[in-house]
């Protein structure tokens, strides 16, 4: 029951994760964006005012995720940190960098455009980066042999389904902040705003499910086992497209923001968790099951698994109040230039 109850909690994390965090990396690709094309410039004083409670909150979702994993599944930390060795290292960097942007940006500097450009770039190298793990965990590039783990690096950068999964994670970010940020603009009245993100949101909606094929097809030939199972959960991939319809449908009409972004949520959902219960029993095919990668459970373990069981039953709330503090924060900004 403990293993379940920690995958559960590990899994909703991750959900939360990918949704807080899209936010954020796809406004600073947008920013960036908005800088290269020239012309005016709508998003940048929009987007500057909400950014730091969204990278925090990301932030701590973070480390609630990696608690549960090293304490409940220390087995999978010990096969993936090969592999994840040099990946790993890239997104500490990138993340410093990120890092040192939010101090500036807080700090009220003048940000160059070599700032806004690294601002820029991490939002698209972090979720490229990190989408490894999920490939990594389709089993091929991590071995055991000899009492020693093996990994493959050269075999997952070559891989058609590491592309595949790289590709659908840049959009799903660029389609999830845009869809978002959609919301936010309506809730304070930025018009130019509001039109700029519509054009960006429609336009990668076609992307996302385009992108989302390709990575069955290149499962199907990395993983037949996994690929057949997410057939047998037919029905929730179908709900994420049907979600994905009606979301796309109602920004294209210029309606309920809010509730297109709701539906944003709920088609990511039963995406996310479609491919997470047809993954099952597996953590990393076909090495770690759930059962035989759980460790001796402490207190501590408890303690933290009852954190994180919270911190996703707040998930959803924790967004709502986000977006009322950046409301808060733009509508301060109008305000002084008025």
């Amino acid at each position: 029951m403990a293993e379940w109850a920690g995958i559960i909690v590990l899994w909703i994390l991750f959900y939360g994760y990918l949704i807080v965090a899209s936010i954020d990396f796809g406004a600073g690709l947008f920013s960036l964006y908005e800088r290269l094309a020239g012309g005016k410039l709508v998003l940048n004083d929009f987007l500057r005012q909400y950014l730091s409670p969204f990278w925090e909150a990301a932030g701590a979702l973070t480390i609630l995720f990696f608690a549960v994993v090293l304490d409940f599944y220390p087995k999978t930390a010990e096969y993936f940190r090969p592999a994840l060795l040099i990946p790993g290292m890239i997104v500490l960097v990138l993340i410093v960098i990120r890092c040192s942007f939010y101090a500036y940006n807080h700090n009220g500097m003048t940000r160059s455009n070599i700032h806004l450009f690294l601002y820029g770039l991490t939002g698209l190298m972090i979720p490229a980066v990190l989408s490894t793990a999920l490939t990594l965990s389709e089993g091929g590039y991590i071995h055991e042999g000899g009492g020693h783990i093996i990994s493959i690096f050269g075999r997952l950068m070559t891989s058609f389904y590491t592309w595949a999964v790289i590709i659908l994670a840049v959009i799903s970010v660029l389609y999830i902040s845009a869809m978002f940020l959609i919301f936010l603009a309506s809730k304070v009245g930025n018009q130019p705003a509001m039109e700029k993100l519509r054009t960006y949101a429609l336009a990668m909606s076609v992307p996302t499910v385009l992108a989302s094929g390709l990575v069955f097809a290149a499962l199907q030939i990395h993983n037949p086992e996994h690929f057949n199972n997410m057939l047998n959960l037919a029905w929730m991939f179908l709900l994420s497209l049907v979600s994905f319809f009606i979301a796309v449908t109602l920004v294209f009409r210029k309606m309920a923001y809010g509730t297109a972004f709701f539906f944003v949520l709920l088609q990511f959902f039963f995406a996310f968790f479609g491919y997470g219960i047809s993954h099952l029993p597996y953590i990393l095919y076909p090495l770690i099951r759930v059962n035989t990668g759980l460790s001796n459970l402490s207190g501590s373990a408890y303690v933290i698994v009852f954190i994180g069981s919270m911190a996703a039953a707040l998930a959803i709330p924790m967004l709502i109040l986000l977006t009322r503090l950046a409301r808060l924060d733009i509508r301060a900004l109008y305000d002084m230039e008025e």
